[in-house]
Order: C-alpha cells, then structure tokens, then sequence
C-alpha cells in the first residue's frame, strides 16, 4: 500500500529500524527463607544415661561448633572407660613381655576399647582427658556438631535419655534456602545454576547473591506456579527462615534481532510488522516472535538488520490497508461504457456515518450494530456495503491476545444498515466504519467503543 506524506503525518505515522541489539531479561518474583534442609544437625547419645548439667538451656540460642551443650552420666560409658583404662595399663604392663602374642593381645584389647569410645561418639578431647586423669570421667560432655540456632530443645537436667531420644536440632544458617513460586510461562527461562539476587525490606541497599538450586518437578494445580528453590550465602546470619524476601533473577539473552514492541501488529493468529520501502510505500510482513524485554520484540524470523519499519498507528495503517483493498476491488467498466458509469456513478461525494448498538453501550458478548448512511444534505443513502471493523489490541501483560470482529451489515431502508457481532471482550475497541457503493469508497469513520463486562 501506498500514503501521502500528509495522510502519514495525519495519522500520526512513525518511522524506526531493525537492528541488532544485546538483551538481558529479567524475572522478579518473591520467596521465603527456610534453613537448609542439608545443613540441620540432630543431637543424640548413642548410649542411655542421665543428663547433670545443661549449658544451652533455651530454643534460639546461637551455639558454635565444639560448644558444650550438655553433661551426661551413664553407667554404660562408665563401665566402657574403665575399661579402657585397663587395657591401657596392662599394655604399658605387658609391652615388654618376652612371651609370645601378650604384648600384642594387650595392644589389641587397648585399641578395641578405645574403638569403642570413638563408636559411642566420645570426642577425641574427651579421651585425652581420660588418659591425662587415669581414672573414669562419670561426667562426659556433650559438645555441638556445628555452629547454629538452636531450633528444637528436648533436654533438661536430670532427664534420663536412650539413644533414640532427639535431645536438640541445631540449623546452620551459613547457607539458607529460598523457596519461590514462579509463573508456569517462565518455566522454560530457568535453569539450574542461574544467578539471582535476593533483598529483603529489613536491609534497604544490601543484596544476597544467590543461585537457582533445584526446579521442583511438579506445578502447583491451583495457581499454575512452579516451585523453584535457591540457595543463598548469608553473610552475618541476616537472612532468618520465615523472612519474606524479593528475588530478581537476571537471564542474559545476548545479541537478539529487535523491534520496538510498538512495531509490532498482532491480528488474530498472525503477527505482522509494516515495513516501510520509501516515497510512502509499506509492507506487511508476517513475523514469527521470541521474547518480550521491556519495551523490545525479539523477532526470530521475517525482517533484517536495518530495515526500516512502522512503529506507530500500526491499526490505524491496517485500516487504511482494508479501505484501499476495498477500493483496488473495483472492475474498471469495458471500453465505451464511460457514459453509463457516469450515470450510475453515485451523485454523493460526501457523506456521514452515524453508528449506535444495541445494547448501548455494547457489551461482552452478541451485539447488535446499526449503521445510518446519510449525503452531506441529510438524505439517506441506499444499495451501499457497509463493513464494520471492530479490534482490541493485544495485552501481553495480562496474557491476552489481539481481537478482531468484522461485521457486514445489511441494507433495512431508509439508509439504516444492521448487523450482528460478537465482542470477546469488555474494554476499548477500535472501530472502522467503511461505506462502499459501485466498488468505490464514498466515506469511512474511525471511532472507538467502550463495552462493558470482563476480560
């Protein structure tokens, strides 16, 4: 198609390029802190006994790794280290025996009561003040395995415990879990090992860098999310489990073929782009898209680098586009039929449209389109073809694609012409009103429609 440098300027035509240009999406959603699963410490003896005295007495307390937790006395470890205590001795006694296998069975038994402490988890520093007193130690302490809060307590003093009791859970929160929901339409960005960047309102300014840990196989049925769980370094232990926390997740999709968003028409099942050729003429183009960044189109498949394109009044161009199709319809009469077109020709070179619906205003749904064809003098104007072109953009943040309904409406009398169509949609529709007559166009209207009902 082809416009006057007035009628671009008068719709309000805008030129811009393709070119290449490097992209970096972006993903922002929200999450919550929770202590690493793999990180969480169990305390537990592996011998009955009574605990005497208890250091960390309250849930929350930070404790450090080889820190005391608690003191315990069992008749079992008692009888071990006595034990052990012999062996010793009678290995110092005997190493020196000229008789065959004692120095060696001696060392054996030393070595499988000591075996027998470290199995029972008593700490090697434990067992050197064993061997420093020379007699039993009825009091063993209980040191922490890691540093961390203390999230559960079950013990107390003088509480009789068996190896099946869960006396503490100590979580190191060196490390923390992110546990988010992100959009199933954003499943296919994520990937494994993706940076992300985690700020919580308790720091303004400090941001937690972190990494995508593992995508959960499953989406949740009810909000069509997909579970996605980081892990994060928490320097200085800021990060609490059960904080509220912003992520932003940053995918570099580097050099891209793109358009201004703007370029691009989208019409019904088809996306087009309206290259511009010069001097006034424009192309469509079918386009095939990729991401949306920002204010940017990737396009994967259907213009280049430097081409030149419309990136404004792009349905106002489809309009004019129809009207000039309506109008390159026309069959020139044969030769010689000059004069009977001349009469046939209508006599109104101008005329009005005025359009109503029923239900007014139009609603989401069927709706009833009534056009009135009128000369510049007021009478009605009959045998036209009235063609009446309804659309809504598309909205891509609210996951709606474009609408279009074309109505033919047909002559009643008088210059009224009716029809039927159907809004998909409540909302701001962009109208085209084309009145043709012997295969020419004697006036179109454009107006917009305000309908009622939902998305």
């Amino acid at each position: 198609m082809q416009l006057s440098p007035q009628r671009m300027q008068s719709i309000g035509v805008q030129i811009g390029e393709v070119k290449y240009q490097t992209i970096n999406d972006e993903i922002r959603f929200f999450g919550t802190v929770q202590a690493d699963e793999r990180r969480l410490a169990y305390v537990q003896t592996r011998f009955a006994g009574w605990i005497r005295k208890l250091y960390a007495d309250a849930t929350g307390d930070f404790v450090r790794k080889g820190q005391p937790l608690f003191t315990i006395y069992s008749p079992d470890l008692v009888a071990t280290e006595e034990e052990y205590l012999v062996a010793k001795k009678n290995q110092a006694d005997l190493q020196q025996s000229s008789v065959t296998g004692v120095a060696s069975g001696a060392a054996s038994l030393f070595s499988a009561a000591k075996d027998r402490l470290l199995q029972w988890e008593v700490s090697p520093s434990e067992i050197e003040k064993l061997d420093t007193a020379g007699k039993v130690i009825t009091d063993l302490t209980v040191n922490s395995p890691v540093s961390g809060y203390i999230t559960e307590k079950t013990a107390l003093p003088n509480m009789y415990v068996q190896p099946e009791s869960h006396l503490y859970t100590v979580s190191d929160l060196s490390d923390v879990w992110v546990l988010a929901q992100v959009f199933q339409s954003d499943a296919g960005k994520i990937k494994r090992g993706d940076h992300a960047e985690v700020t919580v309102d308790a720091y303004p300014g400090k941001v937690f860098s972190g990494r995508v840990d593992y995508l959960l196989p499953q989406v949740d049925a009810a909000t069509r999310t997909l579970p996605v769980r980081l892990v994060v370094p928490n320097p200085g232990l800021k990060l609490r489990p059960g904080m509220y926390v912003n992520v932003r997740l940053g995918m570099p999709l580097g050099k891209q073929l793109v358009v201004p968003g703007s370029a691009v028409f989208h019409s019904g099942s088809r996306n087009l782009v309206f290259a511009y050729r010069g001097e006034g003429n424009i192309e469509p183009r079918d386009v095939e898209l990729g991401s949306r960044v920002g204010e940017q189109q990737v396009v994967t498949n259907g213009v280049h680098a430097g081409e030149q394109i419309v990136v404004s009044a792009n349905f106002l161009i489809d309009s004019e586009a129809q009207l000039q199709a309506a109008a390159g319809a026309f069959v020139p009469p044969p030769p010689g039929a000059g004069a009977a077109a001349a009469m046939n020709a209508p006599a109104q070179t101008q005329a009005t449209i005025d359009l109503t619906t029923d239900p007014s205003p139009p609603h989401k749904g069927s709706n009833t389109i009534r056009v009135k064809l009128a000369s510049s003098d007021g009478k009605p104007i009959t045998g036209a073809q009235i063609t009446v072109t309804l659309f809504m953009p598309a909205m891509q943040e609210m996951g709606m694609a474009a609408m279009k309904t074309v109505v033919h409406a047909t002559e009643k009398g008088g210059g009224l012409y009716e029809g039927n169509g159907d809004l998909g949609s409540g909302g701001t529709w962009q109208v085209t009103v084309t009145a043709t007559q012997n295969g020419q166009v004697i006036v179109s209207k454009h107006l917009a429609l305000n309908a009622t009902g939902g998305m």
